[in-house]
């Protein structure tokens, strides 16, 4: 039995094998060890090898889903490996074989998935710069492929995509771009051949030539999904045919972020991880697993093409127009995620309840039709005419199952009683045998007039008919004799031979029929595999749209206008998450940029709402283009054609890189990649480094975006000196958020007004956050002394371009933190004016002596 686990194992090296030993899947050596740790079971042995105990660990095979469950979130591999010979007759080891190898991208059991994530299996391939990806969601049957050129393009796709298994070349040469990535498996070169790879492809999708999906120039691209098909049929050993169609997806069809813009809008992950307080916990509520999974796709790729998002807008206001989103959204509800439900009737692997779940879903669709018809609305028309009808399939499932069938097949109780008469019979004789003997036994003394006779029934000779022998000369002669008791007779019968054969096998055969019955159950409904595929898409889109009509009605969300001269105005613009999680009622906020106003240098107190302001413009775009209405009172757009933030710090450890390295790479992907379509979220540019250095960094990253990119930008900065740009870029405009000062302590007002902030608050702010008052004292002190020291020499930009003077008192108080005045002091004034070439050096002195006397009485 080692010999036959061993060799098995040989064959699979990268996974578990879970190796069916009678009711018990068994693993050995090191997989034992493994999965004792990551299962949290016992660690036995079993035997000896090399005169060590075989480490061995094991799982009841009946329950094994919820531990292979946490096996494959811990990101492993198994193989499992059945037996498929008859102990009974087998000599030696029974024959197994490896069934399937679950990994965490080829998933396609609910129990293993988030309901409301997509799990992809993607492969990339690559040459020189340039790579082609392609994206399975083996529970669905989505496949998709794509090309582009660039590091920062694939590290920004690879974030939306999140793989759960990603399937690269041995020789990948950009291995930092995988750093931190789980299921990374490296796959021989081989495996990526072109013509492999069209023929894999060809195969499957049982068609000549891949030109009717749109890939035939896309070679990279169709390398990597040759590779990852030729994966998937390796782990699931059964042919795939709900994948039937290949997808193309251009990079320049969507509203292009990168990855760090995607963290930092917290679009479906929030900064720590999770889903909560993330753009879709608030946005979706939709009915189905599978409508909440398109709406995550949909705002992870908000699209450019204008009349795709205007037709998506036109269908939610046909749902908001009385209401029609409420019944549809009710219906949706039964119908459940028959998307992955039917990804397991093609694979066979469906169960009871999953079927049980279609038919309640077929049986809705009437309904749901009614229901559409009353919408005014050509795309919801097409919807429900791909969504249709299947009364036949409704009809047979109905008809087939019991109401609430059992969560497997394995022990029967599935198949609904009057379905099919042999089934009924079988189960009668297994069910109501007792009662059968009984009946005849009561017959057969009718009809012989024999007052002992009885049937009976033991295990050596099966049943029988016992008469005692004073009357067993009363026997018919149909009676045939079985055995010769002391005092009896055991006959049989024809009928009770013909009834023993049957009820001996009563509840094997009747468990074996119902088990027939079922796949060709499956069978029946897998012969409608293309259309269903396709109704489901069409629920789960109009899952998506009758959720944003809701969305709207509900959050007060406005239907925005696209136009195609540029701009961006948004009148009362709200955050939609940060809105959501306050008490007090959210300050709303214009935002206007065109043509000749491209860039807004945004200043204002920490804590004061710059960072929700921004971001805000950036979620109000995304949603836009997605086909949402947004949350202000009016959204009118021109073209978007990328988003980008640097916003927030962070460093990179692992990879080497410093807080203000990784800012500045972040800005230098921004000012290489954004155009004049772009939305550009810059939030305290250089403040990883000196007052000086990052103040020219920011001022000539801004001047550069103002000036050279003329991009849509919201800069936010704490160097006052910014706020002088717009004297040379005409394009540049300031506004600021408002705060105000209450018994030392600070209020935060959130609005946004044209023109530069006054003052930043640091001192204030900190006391707020609980930093001790002694240190507050402390700062405001060190502050004051900072003052009186003389301006110290900038850069030769900054002295170019800004006035480096610290700040002047007024009223007693003193400027608080980085603000620097930009206007001169009277001292400052004098000096400018001076003559020097005119005056004697014994003026020079009495006048420099006469200044340095005003500010000694100044400070």
């Amino acid at each position: 039995m080692m010999q036959q686990y061993l060799k098995i194992k040989v064959q699979h090296p990268n996974e578990l094998v879970f190796y069916r030993m009678g009711d018990f899947y068994e693993l050995f050596y090191e997989d034992a060890r493994r999965a004792a740790e990551l299962m949290d079971i016992t660690l036995t042995a079993r035997g000896h090898s090399g005169g060590e105990p075989i480490p061995m660990a094991g799982i009841p095979y009946h329950s094994a889903e919820g531990y292979i469950a946490r096996l494959v979130r811990a990101g492993q591999s198994i193989a499992i490996c059945e037996q498929i010979g008859d102990p009974a007759t087998s000599k030696g080891p029974v024959d197994r074989k490896v069934m399937r190898i679950v990994t965490p991208g080829t998933l396609s059991d609910d129990a293993f998935l988030e309901e409301r994530q997509d799990n992809l299996l993607v492969a990339l391939c690559h040459r020189k710069n340039k790579f082609g990806i392609a994206s399975l969601d083996m529970s669905c049957g989505r496949f998709v492929v794509q090309e582009m050129e660039g590091l920062e393009a694939l590290g920004g796709e690879l974030q939306r995509l999140r793989p759960a298994e990603l399937l690269v070349s041995e020789d990948f040469p950009y291995s930092e771009l995988l750093e931190g990535m789980s299921g990374v498996r490296r796959q021989g070169p081989w495996l990526f051949e072109a013509e492999t790879a069209h023929r894999l492809l060809t195969q499957q999708l049982q068609v000549r030539d891949l030109t009717g999906f749109g890939c035939d120039d896309l070679s990279l691209a169709i390398c990597a999904a040759g590779c990852l098909l030729q994966y998937a049929k390796d782990t699931q050993r059964t042919a795939l045919p709900h994948i039937r169609k290949l997808s193309r997806e251009r990079r320049e069809d969507s509203v292009i972020m990168d990855a760090t813009s995607r963290r930092n809008l917290e679009i479906d992950t929030n900064i720590l991880g999770g889903q909560q307080h993330t753009l879709a916990w608030v946005m979706d509520k939709t009915a189905t697993a599978m409508g909440g999974r398109m709406l995550r796709r949909w705002l992870n790729r908000p699209l450019r093409q204008r009349v795709q998002v205007e037709q998506r807008q036109q269908t939610v206001a046909a749902l908001l127009d009385g209401f029609h989103y409420e019944p549809v959204h009710e219906i949706l509800k039964q119908t459940g995620d028959i998307e992955r439900i039917l990804s397991r009737v093609a694979l066979r692997s469906a169960r009871p309840r999953d079927m049980a779940r279609l038919r309640d879903a077929f049986a809705t669709l009437p309904q749901l039709q009614q229901s559409l018809a009353q919408v005014d609305d050509a795309a919801v028309r097409e919807l429900a005419a791909t969504v249709s009808e299947y009364p036949e399939l409704a009809d047979r499932l109905e008809r087939a199952l019991v109401d609430n069938p059992p969560v497997v097949i394995r022990d029967g109780g599935v198949i609904r009683e009057g379905f099919d008469a042999e089934l009924d019979e079988l189960r009668s004789i297994s069910q109501n045998a007792g009662q059968f003997l009984l009946d005849i036994e009561e017959r057969e003394r009718r009809e012989t007039g024999i007052s002992t006779l009885k049937v009976g029934f033991n295990r050596v000779h099966g049943y029988y008919i016992e008469i005692s022998r004073a009357q067993s000369d009363k026997a018919p002669a149909s009676y045939i004799r079985r055995q010769t008791l002391k005092n009896a007779e055991r006959f049989i019968t024809p009928e009770l031979k013909t009834f023993e054969d049957k009820a001996l096998s009563a509840k094997s055969r009747a468990l074996a029929r119902e088990k027939g019955l079922y796949d060709e159950l499956l069978e029946h409904v897998a012969g409608f595999l293309a259309p269903l595929q396709d109704s489901a898409q069409a629920l789960a889109e109009l899952d998506v749209l009758a959720n944003f009509a809701e969305r709207a009605q509900t959050l007060r969300l406005c239907r925005p206008e696209l136009s195609d001269e540029p701009g961006l105005e948004i009148e009362e613009g709200r955050h939609p998450v940060v809105e959501q999680l306050m008490s007090d009622p959210f300050v709303p906020n214009d935002l206007h940029l065109d043509a000749q106003r491209r860039m807004l240098i945004v200043t204002g107190p920490n804590m004061g709402g710059k960072s929700t302001y921004m971001r805000q413009a950036a979620l109000i775009t995304l949603l836009t283009y997605a086909g949402s209405y947004a949350p202000a009172s009016r959204v009118r757009l021109g073209p978007v054609d990328r988003i980008f933030t640097r916003m927030g710090s962070s460093d990179d450890i692992a990879g080497g890189r410093s807080t203000f390295m990784v800012e500045m790479t972040e800005t230098a992907n921004i000012l290489h990649n954004a155009t004049e379509q772009s939305l550009v979220l810059m939030d305290e540019v250089g403040r990883g480094t000196s007052t000086f250095d990052g103040l020219s960094l920011a001022w000539a990253t801004a001047r550069q975006l103002a000036l050279q990119v003329q991009c849509y930008t919201l800069f936010a900065t704490h160097y006052f000196e910014l706020t002088a740009l717009p004297d040379e870029a005409a394009m540049a405009s300031n506004v600021h958020l408002t705060a105000t000062e209450h018994d030392d302590s600070i209020v935060f007002l959130h609005s946004v007004h044209e023109g530069p902030a006054s003052q930043s608050y640091g001192l204030q702010v900190a006391k707020l956050a609980g930093v001790p008052q002694a240190v507050i004292d402390d700062a405001r002190k060190k502050m004051r002394e900072l003052e009186t020291l003389p301006a110290q020499p900038a850069t030769a930009q900054a002295r170019n371009t800004v006035n480096p003077q610290p700040a002047a008192t007024t009223a007693g108080h003193v400027q608080g933190d980085m603000f620097a005045s930009l206007e001169p002091s009277a001292i400052e004034r004098e000096l400018l004016a001076l003559e020097l070439d005119d005056l004697s050096p014994r003026q020079a002195q009495e006048k420099l002596y006469a200044l340095q006397q005003r500010l000694r009485q100044k400070h």
